[in-house]
């Protein structure tokens, strides 16, 4: 009888899969090298274990995210360049998160010209904490600033640097909240975009380090 899919469940599933999956050939990738492509068959294989093994209501084009009900998106990225987009709300999402968890697959793919088939080598599965889903360098920098016994006005100057996308009103306001409504460390780097591009270096390097609150590195605990 499947169960309910649960956060704690979605977290075994994700490495399970990629345990699984790990060096398994798989002939429709073969030679292909857009990452897109490559990621977009990814997901599609997990979501399909999720939905035999678990009972679980798929994500919606108009939710945006994957796992709606655990508030999770699910990203695929490659490790030689670890980076995805997603959908841009508010300007917010920069400093105070994205609003949602983010559960990031990072793969090394390969050809074996024998089996004229593709071979996954998954090298992270990344789960990282809504709260940590703000932008490094803008929330390090906000820290700074409040450290040094900074104001409003520090902060306003950095956010204006940084090229926060508000108008100068909104970005002051935005501002003394910060003052009072700090926000927690994030660990993306987050671009500016009609999307946002979410890089994950930070992400992995502080995996590897263990020791980040709100991330886990779910293969490095098998």
């Amino acid at each position: 009888m499947q169960e309910p899919l649960t956060l704690e469940s979605l977290k075994l599933a994700a490495t399970a899969f990629t345990i699984a999956l790990s060096g398994t050939p798989i002939k429709p990738l073969y030679g292909v090298t857009d990452g897109k492509a490559v990621g977009t068959h990814i997901e599609a294989s997990f979501n399909s274990f999720i939905l035999e093994n678990y009972i679980h209501r798929a994500g919606s084009a108009a939710k945006g995210i994957d796992f709606p009900d655990l508030n999770v998106d699910l990203k695929v990225t490659s490790f030689k360049q670890p980076q995805s987009s997603c959908p841009f709300r508010d300007a917010m999402q920069k400093v105070y998160g994205l609003g949602y968890h983010l559960l990031v697959m990072v793969y090394d793919k390969f050809d074996d010209p024998e089996l004229t088939a593709a071979k996954l080598n998954f090298l992270n599965v990344l789960f990282i904490d809504n709260s940590r889903t703000g932008d490094y360098q803008i929330t390090r920098g906000i820290h700074k600033i409040l450290r040094a016994e900074g104001n409003a006005d520090d902060i306003d100057a950095l956010l204006e640097d940084r090229n926060l996308p508000l108008d100068p009103e909104s970005r002051r306001q935005l501002a003394e909240r910060l003052v009072n409504e700090p926000p927690e460390l994030g660990i993306l780097t987050i671009s500016n975009a009609l999307q946002w591009r979410l890089q994950y270096g930070h992400a992995i390097r502080a995996a590897r380090e263990g020791s980040t609150m709100g991330l886990e590195d779910l293969l490095a605990q098998q």
